[in-house]
């Protein structure tokens, strides 16, 4: 019986520490290259680009909203913004892993939409896939805003910070 117990015992030690093993990484990465100056997306592309001064430092596909062609118009078109705007916020908590605000709408957004009735929408964002994008897997599904791998969305979140410009171009 004591056998038994310590044998259990054994094992159940040996089991902990394999699961300490495999436990997730942090998402939160430290960045200490050259300061990111701007973000270019080319959405006829797919592909984002991480610029400092005129050195493209990384770039990324990404997917779009479900109504990729077009600038976004009002809230539900499912098209992601062109022009310029900024990244406005970080978001730690995101339903997508982590996420970064894109200052859309801007006033001339908000003016056409109401010129039409309708409301701009909001809440764009870069963001990972989370457990929506993986269990969906395909091309540009999001709501407007602009998708990356996970592990892609930690090293972005990493190399941003609030006031940086973003081009969006068709």
């Amino acid at each position: 019986m004591i056998r038994a117990l310590a044998a259990l015992f054994v094992v159940a030690v040996v089991a902990s520490c394999g699961a300490r093993e495999t436990a997730p990484q942090n998402k939160f990465r430290s960045y200490d290259g050259p300061a990111v100056t701007q973000i270019v997306v080319k959405k006829g592309e797919r592909r984002m680009h991480l610029v400092s001064g005129q050195s493209v430092l990384k770039s990324y596909d990404i997917d779009l909203g479900f109504q990729p062609k077009g600038h976004k118009q009002f809230e539900g078109d499912g098209k992601t913004p062109e022009g310029v705007y900024f990244i406005d916020r970080q978001n730690p908590n995101s339903a997508y892993h982590l996420s970064l605000g894109i200052s859309y709408p801007n006033p001339q957004d908000r003016a056409n939409a109401m010129i039409a009735g309708l409301s701009p929408g909001g809440d764009i964002m870069i963001h990972g896939l989370g457990p929506t994008g993986r269990a969906l897997n395909r091309r540009d599904w999001t709501a407007g805003c602009i998708a990356v791998t996970d592990e892609e969305m930690e090293e972005i979140y990493a190399m941003l910070r609030p006031g940086v410009p973003i081009f969006i171009y068709p």
